[in-house]
């Protein structure tokens, strides 16, 4: 099987009430620890990488790797660009066989957003390509993403119609309460999304995909592990898992997690080494790494997305 483009998963998810999982992937154990869950929950599955981590990786090793995948699991896998910053890194991903790529220039006034957005929309769509674009701006840090509170904005409803239908975007991505990275809201703190901004949204693109980036939830068990062993995470708490599978269930499609997986894989390997601190053979302590991205994923998918046994 091919990758796929996210069409018909989207329209799937949509009218079926759960959103598929888009994963942020780094190295061969991520993907296959994101992998091994989704087949054996029978998961469709998006497989996304930032800027950052294809400077990293290496185009060329993440393409093999998701080719593997997708030999290995039979699943239908969506390879998508996750934050790209230019027309020009997005038409790099598109030749090099990305099949999704997200264009974000939402920090930019909206008639500027627009243009750019509809150029790598015309790029991609002649490349049977489909397009992310993003309206409103989430505060945090993740790779290439960097934005300060004071500069975060909630989506605005009436802009979205005019949006996509001058962009011809494919799905878009709303501010409405999720931040990028772990550091998220104060302990003693009720975060609370803006479903009022999600309806209103919804009702002005009704069957539209929406995504939600910035959705880690920050298990404590995994920052108490870190900070049991040498780190020093100050307190935080993430999107409640509950709002989350609220949003799934109504017009959004697609939850973005990376944070989650990296608290997971940094946790596991640091209480790894407390307890073997003699071990220096990478696959020793990669193993049951690779294993913690696997329950992670595995919960995500069943608990949150919803999407287990929608391949």
């Amino acid at each position: 099987m091919p990758l796929v483009t996210t069409k018909e998963m989207f329209e799937k998810a949509y009218n079926g009430g759960y959103a598929i999982g888009a994963f942020n992937v780094n190295n061969m154990e991520i993907v296959q620890g994101i992998t091994e869950a989704a087949k054996d929950l029978n998961a469709p599955l998006i497989l996304q990488v930032s800027k950052g981590a294809r400077a990293y990786a290496n185009h060329t090793y993440l393409m093999k790797l998701v080719e593997a995948a997708i030999e290995e699991t039979g699943l239908p896998i969506c390879l998508h660009l996750d934050h790209g910053d230019s027309f020009e890194l997005c038409k790099s991903c598109i030749d090099g066989g990305f099949t999704s790529v997200m264009i974000d220039k939402s920090g930019l006034p909206l008639e500027e957003n627009i243009a750019i957005t509809r150029q790598v929309v015309e790029y991609a769509h002649d490349h049977g390509v489909v397009v992310e674009a993003e309206l409103g701006t989430l505060a945090g840090i993740e790779d290439e993403v960097n934005v300060s509170a004071e500069d975060s904005s909630y989506t605005r409803p009436e802009d979205v119609q005019e949006f996509v239908e001058k962009t011809g975007c494919d799905s878009l991505a709303i501010a409405i309460g999720t931040s990028h990275g772990a550091y998220k809201f104060k302990p003693g703190t009720k975060p609370q999304l803006r479903f009022d901004i999600l309806e209103d949204v919804a009702a002005r693109l009704p069957g539209f995909p929406i995504v939600l980036h910035g959705s880690s939830s920050v298990p404590q068990e995994f920052v108490k592990i870190i900070n049991e062993n040498g780190g020093n995470m100050p307190g935080a708490i993430g999107v409640p898992e509950d709002q989350l599978r609220q949003a799934a269930s109504m017009a959004v499609c697609k939850i973005n997690i990376d944070s989650d997986l990296r608290l997971a894989m940094t946790a596991t390997i640091r209480q790894y080494f407390n307890e073997h601190p003699d071990h220096f053979d990478p696959r020793q302590y990669l193993k049951p790494a690779r294993e913690a991205i696997k329950q992670m994923v595995a919960h995500k998918i069943t608990d949150v997305l919803g999407c287990d046994g929608k391949a």
